[in-house]
């Protein structure tokens, strides 16, 4: 019962404050991660009252089934950018882009991290700053797709962007592993190749594999319905299919094996949006029966922001180093790699801005990191930088995807009423006889 009535809350609680996010001209996604701020152990949950928000990060936790299905819907969505007319354009261009500029921002962030490191140890060991570097180059999808789908954007910088971010989680697992390899060899004195070579690469390749094979079976299956909504049914049923299996983990001759939830289902969604043909019509249908969820999943995100880093001067030192070194290699690395692949001026000048935000898969890489010895600070600093970029990344990507041309101004719509086309004044008067002879064509001559 208590499950259910937080799950209440965090929906009506984000909605509620969209409208106020609407009127400050802010994406609904930073209302929804203020929301969960609120709703979280650190505001209204330490009142301590049952319903009211979450009143510790262990009951947060409790509820993560719920971001991991609405991570999955996420990246089956972002599938559909894959489509082949696409890839034939720019998709030579999306890769190279997509690996340069998360092996910038790497590089980037270790160096200034490493020159603390020299500076003043006791803030940062070595191991702590490699791994890091490695975390940095992670980028949110989430949040990037909530931003374009809320204002309807489209154009070349929208639809680089949508395959940068994809490539960007297959680019981040590969640096995230063998700089975590790297760190682990310095604090142990020796390197496992199976561990930072090995491991990520069938990671990546059986995940690739896994969501082909399922998007092959969704094709296949959906075909023997015809009814819009068991179709749609049949696509829920096979993204928590994907969403389970990402669970799995098995031992092969020693070596580890594991899927990337995100590489699975992007990969099932790729498949399945350009073998069906009807497939355009069953993602809007699935975007909208999800929408529910990806509220959930944000105010979730915001509820499990440690606001206690707040008063950790040092954290906070590293993390202003580490936000400010990531960001730099994000703008740069873009700009850089778009002025080679020869991108339009307003690709090249916006696109480093709308790789900013960053979430769950940091989230995860910190995680993983905690065996280091000084993994709290690698833990606490990615908080401190995912708080700061969930609330102010999607307002820079709608900015820049405002500059860049591709949001419309906003306009306001209204589901208890018809939309009628507005017609200017001077014309009302030519719009009335039209409309007149239209419906009493007896009154003609």
């Amino acid at each position: 019962m208590e499950t259910m009535i937080c799950l209440s809350v965090a929906i009506l609680g984000g909605l509620l404050l969209s409208r106020l996010a609407k009127l400050l001209h802010l994406p609904a996604v930073t209302a929804y991660l203020v929301a969960g701020l609120l709703l979280g152990p650190f505001c209204l949950g330490r009142i301590g009252l049952e319903g009211l928000g979450f009143q510790s990060l262990g009951q947060v936790e409790e509820l993560s089934i719920f971001c991991q299905i609405a991570l999955g819907f996420i990246a089956f969505a972002i599938g559909n950018e894959f489509r082949f007319s696409q890839l034939k354009t720019m998709g030579s261009r999306a890769i190279i882009i997509g690996i340069a500029q998360a092996v910038v921002t790497t590089v980037l962030v270790d160096l200034l991290l490493l020159g603390l490191h020299f500076l003043a140890p006791e803030l940062i060991s070595a191991p702590a700053a490699i791994t890091l570097g490695a975390i940095a180059s992670a980028t949110a999808p989430a949040a990037t797709l909530m931003v374009v789908k809320q204002y309807k954007a489209d154009g070349p910088l929208t639809r680089l962007l949508m395959l940068v971010v994809a490539i960007d989680d297959a680019v981040g697992l590969v640096l995230f592993s063998v700089s975590f390899g790297i760190a682990g060899a310095l604090e142990n004195g020796a390197v496992d190749l199976m561990d930072v070579v090995v491991e990520p690469i069938l990671e990546i390749i059986g995940s690739l594999g896994l969501g082909a094979l399922i998007g092959l079976l969704l094709h296949l299956v959906e075909r023997f319905f015809h009814s819009r909504s068991k179709r749609m049914a049949v696509s829920v049923a096979f993204v928590l299919l994907m969403v389970g299996l990402s669970y799995v983990k098995f031992t092969v001759g020693g070596i580890h094996m594991g899927f990337s939830l995100l590489l699975v289902c992007m990969m099932a969604g790729t498949i399945f949006c350009n073998i069906c043909p009807t497939s355009e019509e069953l993602m809007s249908r699935i975007d909208r029966w999800s929408t529910p969820l990806s509220i959930v999943f944000f105010v979730l995100s915001g509820a499990e922001l440690d606001l206690r880093i707040l008063t950790q001067p040092l954290t906070l030192l590293v993390g202003f180093v580490y936000i400010l070194a990531r960001s730099a290699g994000k703008y740069l690395g873009a700009y850089g790699s778009c002025r080679l692949t020869g991108c339009n001026a307003a690709i090249t000048r916006h696109l480093g801005v709308t790789l900013l935000p960053q979430a769950g898969v940091a989230l995860g890489m910190a995680l993983t990191a905690a065996s280091l010895s000084d993994g709290a600070v690698v833990r606490n600093v990615v908080l401190f930088a995912v708080l700061v970029y969930e609330l102010v990344g999607p307002a820079l990507t709608k900015r820049s995807l405002t500059y860049a041309g591709e949001i419309r101004p906003e306009g306001k719509t209204n589901a208890r009423t018809h939309n009628k086309p507005r017609i200017p004044a001077f014309l009302h008067g030519n719009f009335a006889k039209t409309h007149h002879a239209a419906e009493h064509p007896e009154h003609k001559a």
